[in-house]
């Protein structure tokens, strides 16, 4: 019940608090540069992910002010998504942690589900988003959940969560999981200062957290 108020009450704060800072810009107003930016947000890879709507959406709208930085955004974004050496289950879910550590609701509004149809349970996601240290997680996840972490809170890695995601995943896992949790931190920052808002009728699903 508590979790339940809770979420009514930052659903009714969010119209005053989260209006969106940047207006979506219709197409026959963009430059050039935003247009080119704009057709490689819809096109490649993220055209193809289930249940897309192929807006200008999440981070991409704000980005298009500064379109040469938001081009070199994308492009690492796509990598990092659907290039990198890591199962999508584990990538997802370091997204998720990232979302959690800075309470990004579109955040993880856009990627909960990519993570449980990637194969991430459903329980680990929920106490992820409470705040606690998920129960029931198997080997691969423990590993990356203790360095991710341990990155976001600590600002280091211990040996001891360095040597686990290297042994499992090798030297390019341990780049590719910094990369992707650096790069979410970019899109939650991007997220949270913009004020995007979730779509309408959808309750922010991240609760308060009080550390």
């Amino acid at each position: 019940m508590r979790k339940i108020l809770l979420a009514a009450a930052l659903a009714a704060a969010l119209p005053a608090a989260a209006q969106n800072r940047f207006p979506t810009i219709p197409p026959e107003q963009m430059t050039e540069a935003q247009r080119s930016l704009a057709a490689a947000i819809q096109g490649g890879p993220r055209a193809a992910v289930p249940g897309r709507d192929n807006s200008i959406g999440g981070p991409f709208n704000p980005w298009l002010r500064s379109p040469a930085v938001g081009n070199l955004l994308q492009q690492l974004g796509a990598e990092l998504r659907f290039r990198t050496s890591l199962p999508a289950a584990l990538n997802e879910f370091a997204i998720l942690i990232t979302a959690r550590e800075w309470s990004s609701q579109y955040e993880w509004f856009a990627h909960h589900r990519l993570a449980l149809a990637a194969g991430l349970p459903a329980a680990v996601a929920a106490d992820l988003a409470e705040g606690r240290r998920p129960a029931g997680m198997d080997d691969d996840q423990r590993i990356i959940y203790e360095f991710c972490t341990e990155l976001h809170r600590d600002r280091f890695v211990s040996d001891a969560a360095f040597d686990a995601v290297r042994r499992r995943f090798g030297e390019q896992g341990v780049i590719d999981l910094i990369a992707v949790s650096g790069y979410y931190v970019t899109v939650a920052m991007t997220l949270n200062t913009a004020r995007v808002a979730l779509p309408a009728g959808i309750a922010p699903p991240l609760p308060e957290l009080r550390r």
